[in-house]
């Protein structure tokens, strides 16, 4: 016996339910329970669709789909890691090195000045400034497709959410290790403004990675890593 389109949209329905909110993890869950529906009805055809459906999530013990969602959460991390790592070491192939060596130069020759310190927290503010006005824009987008009910892949939220993460801790980071230098930058030997250079260049990049490259080829990365993603956003 085969499940039909309703009972299988109610499988959708029951994942959800149960706390499953992207539609990637819920596929992989629907295909999984109805195959095991599908042959507890061969062994019992006299039970019911929920009677059915409920012997099959029993067998995911008592934490129900938290493990499977913990799965796929760390393969999407490890994906996400990939992808962050693809863009940020073409950074450091030509012609993109000349590029980091200037923004390398640039930081070097901010810290030889006298009011280094200032002119680098004015720049963290206008960063702070720039991104938090596009947190707001991509918060809003996420929250028209949740009102929508539109489906939202696990690494979709990953891009969004790995991007606030990331600006906040850099942000703070940067700031705090900035207060704490007791010694002007210009009074350093050049190996120190060297290494702080470096430090602030690859910080840049990987802000500029997280926060701007990867959300801006979103559509292309979640067409390559979900198959369905096409499909499903024609829907």
């Amino acid at each position: 016996m085969k499940l039909t389109e309703n009972q299988i949209d109610e499988l959708f329905k029951f994942t959800r339910k149960h706390y499953v909110y992207h539609y990637d993890v819920q596929s992989e869950l629907v295909d999984h329970l109805a195959n095991d529906i599908e042959e507890i009805w061969q062994e019992n055809s006299n039970l019911t669709f929920e009677q059915a459906r409920d012997s099959s999530f029993k067998k995911f013990g008592i934490f129900g789909f938290m493990n499977v969602v913990e799965a796929k959460q760390k393969q999407m991390n490890k994906r996400y890691l990939t992808i962050m790592w693809r863009f940020f070491r073409e950074w450091f192939s030509f012609p993109k090195l000349v590029t980091t060596l200037g923004v390398f130069l640039l930081f070097f020759c901010i810290l030889k000045m006298p009011y280094a310190k200032y002119i680098l927290l004015s720049l963290l503010f206008i960063l702070v400034v720039f991104d938090l006005r596009k947190q707001t824009i991509a918060r809003k987008s996420h929250k028209i497709k949740t009102i929508k009910k539109k489906k939202i892949f696990l690494l979709e939220e990953m891009i969004t959410g790995a991007r606030n993460s990331f600006s906040g801790l850099l942000f703070v980071n940067v700031f705090n290790s900035m207060n704490a230098f007791r010694v002007s930058f210009n009074s350093m030997e050049n190996h120190w403004l060297l290494l702080i250079s470096f430090s602030l260049t690859v910080v840049v990049l990987l802000f500029y990675v997280t926060g701007f490259l990867i959300p801006q080829k979103a559509e292309e990365l979640l067409q390559e890593t979900y198959p369905e993603y096409k499909m499903v956003k024609s829907d």
